[in-house]
């Protein structure tokens, strides 16, 4: 009972911490609303029915108003309504991005900053090229060559975004090999894996939870980058870098299409640097990004 108890108490302090730490709670409360925002589109939107190919030219380039919070776009859709659905669209991106990315390089930097020899040779040395070339120009290249679609932006980034995490649990994981309770787990027998995953991992878990709310933020805007540049989302999906594009043939006039979606991608991002921030003062790493 007792160590439930400790579990409950370090929690509590945790939270106590956090909770006192406003850019920490700003940024929880940005995400949280953005994600609720997202997962109840279909409830909050007003015009859930102007996500797809819907056109009514006799409310084209409506400003905000009451019953258009974000204003109409071109073709008269609701960009309020267009926003919400476009969220789901980044954090979808964000998750399988991060979901694919982040165990992928935790494994190849724990087994580098373990073993060493040739492996560490190997994995980093493939590391350091696939850092020398830029997420975005990789993500163009992968996205030109394929269709620009939603599943290829993914590909695209997470063609590269394995880098991060694998430098980075390399680098803790050389500072931890030595450790004596490795050395205590290794001496009485236990696997490789048991040292890895039950020893090593878990104190790497605080570094790689800022890195990859962190993450969240950057991938969320490389994917609205390559919408923009029209290689992402494709119409009529409602993507937030499409909307800024498309958007932004209107300006000055209609300057709430686009302007509307990039104060979305903003918040959002915001939210998630901002998150980021007060977890890395709350478990007490080093810069992570």
């Amino acid at each position: 009972m007792a160590a439930p108890a400790q579990r409950l108490s370090a929690a509590r302090q945790n939270w106590h911490r956090f909770s006192r730490n406003p850019t920490a709670v700003v940024g929880a409360a940005i995400v949280l609303l953005v994600v609720l925002a997202a997962v109840f589109a279909p409830l909050l939107a007003p015009y859930p029915g102007h996500v797809g190919a819907v056109v009514d030219f006799r409310a084209r380039h409506h400003p905000p108003s009451f019953s258009h919070p974000f204003g109409t776009d071109n073709i008269g859709r609701d960009i309020f309504s267009r926003v919400l659905f476009g969220y789901r669209v980044s954090l979808s991106l964000a998750a399988v991005v991060l979901g694919i990315a982040v165990p992928f390089g935790t494994v190849l930097g724990l087994a580098a900053g373990y073993f060493g020899g040739w492996s560490e040779t190997v994995i980093m040395r493939a590391t350091d090229i696939a850092l020398a070339i830029p997420p975005l120009v990789m993500a163009l290249a992968v996205t030109a060559v394929l269709s620009p679609n939603l599943l290829n932006a993914m590909l695209a980034i997470t063609a590269l975004w394995w880098t991060w995490h694998t430098r980075l649990v390399y680098s803790i994981t050389r500072t931890l090999r030595h450790r004596e309770y490795v050395e205590a787990a290794r001496l009485i027998g236990a696997s490789r894996a048991h040292i890895l995953f039950r020893e090593i991992l878990p104190n790497c878990v605080s570094a790689i939870s800022v890195k990859v709310t962190l993450d969240c933020g950057f991938v969320i805007l490389l994917g609205a980058s390559l919408s923009f540049l029209g290689l992402g989302v494709q119409p009529p999906t409602p993507d937030l870098g499409t909307m800024v594009a498309t958007g932004a043939d209107f300006l000055p006039d209609d300057w709430w299409e686009p302007v509307m979606p990039g104060l979305a991608i903003l918040f959002v991002t915001l939210g998630f640097n901002l998150l980021g921030d007060g977890l890395r003062d709350l478990f007490d790493v080093e810069d992570v990004r």
